[in-house]
């Protein structure tokens, strides 16, 4: 009966294949493969041999259930699949596993394992900021106000808010393709990591394993490959998943009803938004992102324990590791999936970012007319003050901000009413908005 809800809710099926038993029973396999065909080529076993447990190691041969049976048996699951691979390569079968350790096979495996599912989450960033640069592009222009601590700022392009995020799933992407090289290790060092078992010609058996597979080599090995290359894993998938939680909350934010100036898609004609409230219309994709994110973000923590073991190895990682690296590449796979097909659907309402706009009001602009004023002349800090009353004067009485600064005689003169109204044109005061943005599409592609 499932119970995980990867089995029937999260998660989409070439990652949940990546990770699934059948596929890591064949990895598994994989590796076997290769150290038999590694002790070949220097010379350890016949080729004939190598050939035959390379042709066997398959799961056509080497059923998941045949492995599973002899583990409930002995309780060692790679004992397990030594003896049903053994059992299917006759007399080459007993050139099987030679001088290696339960964790040369399964470090080396897991890292085949986590190769793939690199390169699907490489795929699902180059998508989303793809969607994310085109949107950019459709509203580089589109000005709405800026916020920041939840309060009006200054105006803003929604251009820029999403070409900022094009470029943070840009570096998200250079992370994980930088890390690739320190993480896509395999190890075949024996069982404290000496070698011993593999006799004088460890360090070519060890090599060739690595070049048969295409990972690199784990140059200084204990009986594990180090867990500090699991660590930098889990923390550049727990800051991609920060960065998905910021982009969705922002959505969240953003379609509130009394903001209204994004929405999700949504069905009209078959999506139900609420049991009762039948006018509701929900972010639940962006709240549902967000949920996830903080599940990714806590496996982060069995990641740094895991890194903690006695001597050369103890078991404490293996648990937590069987649940924290699928678990985290299926829901970051998931997650990002959500949100290109969220963010390229998104519906953006100009007209309520022009009305949000107009309803911040003038006093908005101060900053626009503290800079007229020292372009006038006046000291920045006296510009400052005296914008500062102007502004708290005007909030208070809930008036217009530019009554205030035409009553104001130390603002008028200095400034006509023309020099005014041109500081509280917001579209006046965007900057380098727009050049950002394009600058921002060139370095993302």
């Amino acid at each position: 009966m499932p119970v995980c809800p990867l089995d029937f809710r999260y998660g989409r099926a070439e990652m949940k294949e990546t990770f699934d038993e059948e596929n890591r029973l064949q990895r598994l396999l994989d590796v076997e493969a290769a150290l038999s065909l590694a002790h070949a080529k220097v010379g350890n076993i016949k080729q004939d041999h190598a050939d035959i447990i390379k042709k066997t190691a398959s799961t056509r041969y080497v059923k998941l259930s045949r492995v599973q049976e002899i583990d409930a048996k002995i309780n060692h699951e790679i004992t397990a699949l030594i003896r049903a691979l053994s059992e299917q390569c006759g007399e080459s079968g007993k050139y099987v596993h030679v001088g290696a350790t339960s964790n040369d096979i399964l470090d080396t495996a897991a890292a085949l394992q986590i190769k793939d599912a690199i390169e699907i989450i490489q795929k699902d960033l180059a998508e989303f900021k793809k969607v994310l640069a085109e949107r950019a592009r459709e509203h580089r222009d589109t000005i709405m106000v800026g916020r920041t601590h939840g309060q009006y700022a200054l105006p803003i392009t929604f251009g820029l808010k999403v070409a900022n995020y094009a470029l943070e799933m840009h570096r998200q992407e250079q992370r994980l393709r930088e890390c690739s090289a320190r993480i896509l290790v395999g190890k075949m060092s024996g069982a404290v990591g000496t070698g011993a078992g593999f006799g004088p010609k460890a360090t070519e058996i060890q090599k060739a394993v690595m070049e048969e597979l295409g990972l690199g080599v784990e140059e200084g090995p204990t009986q594990i490959v180090g867990r500090d290359r699991y660590v930098e894993l889990m923390s550049v998938l727990t800051n991609i998943a920060c960065s998905i939680e910021k982009f969705a909350t922002e959505v969240r934010n953003l379609q509130r009803g009394e903001l209204g100036e994004v929405s999700e898609p949504f069905d009209e004609n078959n999506q139900v938004g609420s049991s009762t409230m039948a006018h509701k219309k929900n972010p639940v994709t962006a709240e549902n992102v967000c949920g996830l994110a903080r599940i990714v973000r806590g496996f982060m923590t069995p990641a740094f324990e895991s890194a903690i073991l006695w001597h050369e190895r103890d078991l404490t990682n293996s648990s937590a590791e069987r649940f924290f690296i699928p678990h985290s590449f299926i829901l970051l796979d998931d997650m990002l999936a959500k949100m290109t097909k969220m963010y390229a659907g998104l519906v953006v309402n100009k007209e309520q970012m022009q009305r949000n706009l107009a309803r911040a009001g003038s006093v908005i602009m101060a900053e626009s007319v503290i800079l007229a004023l020292v372009g006038k002349g006046m000291g920045r800090q006296d510009a400052h003050e005296l914008i500062r009353k102007c502004s708290m004067e005007s909030q208070r009485a809930c008036e217009d901000f530019k009554s205030y600064l035409m009553a104001n005689k130390d603002v008028t003169g200095l400034l006509s009413e023309a020099d005014i109204d041109a500081a509280l044109d917001p579209r006046a005061y965007l900057g380098t908005t727009g050049q950002t943005v394009d600058n921002i599409l060139k370095i993302v592609g």
